[in-house]
């Protein structure tokens, strides 16, 4: 397992890195300060995840977020902040990460959140899974990756909601699935309707609320 943090703070990072040490396993952690720092390192090296400060010097933020993603496309990038707006949230999904762990948690949260995302599952606040709006309302509250899902998905189906998660467009998940857009439509429409959302950004919301595992 390789992960690269993306973090402006080395103490940060050290006191990271111990913690991430109980997930225990082979773990492989490489470490980056700013965005340029990160692209360089993700150019040449293929990670598992990449944990992505958000509030850095230079190029930071979303903007940070879409270039890494951008760079790795098939890189789940999970994002750790320090702040927990409900609206830099939404930003950080629709723009491609697949988690939003705020800096406050305690390691009681973080470790099971790490594990999560590392299980293929999406993390979000809480707080801010209890307060949406749009969010489906009758989705049980977050819990442990399922292995299946609840609300009685297909395999293909699962297949696309795990590419929408990772942010791909139709195209790329038609090619990678070997399908047609069309097909790819067609499933998404079920899945959306399946976690009664209106778009792919509450699917992920939906995705979290359900600890859904996508492997």
């Amino acid at each position: 397992m390789k992960m690269l943090l993306v973090d402006d703070h080395a103490l940060f990072r050290e006191g990271l890195k111990l913690l991430l040490r109980s997930l225990g396993g082979e773990l492989e952690i490489d470490e980056a300060g700013n965005c340029p720092q990160a692209l360089e390192k993700m150019s040449g090296q293929g990670y598992d995840l990449v944990l992505l400060d958000l509030n850095m010097p230079g190029r930071g933020g979303l903007d940070a977020l879409s270039a890494l993603r951008e760079a790795a496309p098939s890189t789940p990038v999970v994002v750790l902040s320090g702040e927990e707006d409900p609206h830099l949230v939404r930003g950080a999904i629709d723009r491609g990460a697949m988690g939003f762990i705020p800096k406050s948690s305690t390691p009681e949260i973080l470790i099971p959140a790490l594990k999560l995302a590392l299980a293929g599952g999406v993390y979000l606040p809480p707080a801010v899974l209890d307060t949406r709006a749009d969010a489906p309302q009758s989705a049980p509250a977050q819990s442990k990756p399922q292995e299946t899902s609840p609300a009685g998905l297909t395999q293909r189906q699962m297949d696309v909601l795990r590419c929408v998660v990772q942010g791909k467009p139709n195209k790329v998940i038609a090619r990678e699935l070997d399908i047609s857009e069309g097909t790819v439509k067609a499933h998404l429409s079920s899945v959306l309707h399946a976690l009664g959302a209106r778009n792919r950004t509450e699917a992920v919301y939906a995705a979290a609320r359900l600890g859904l595992r996508l492997t």
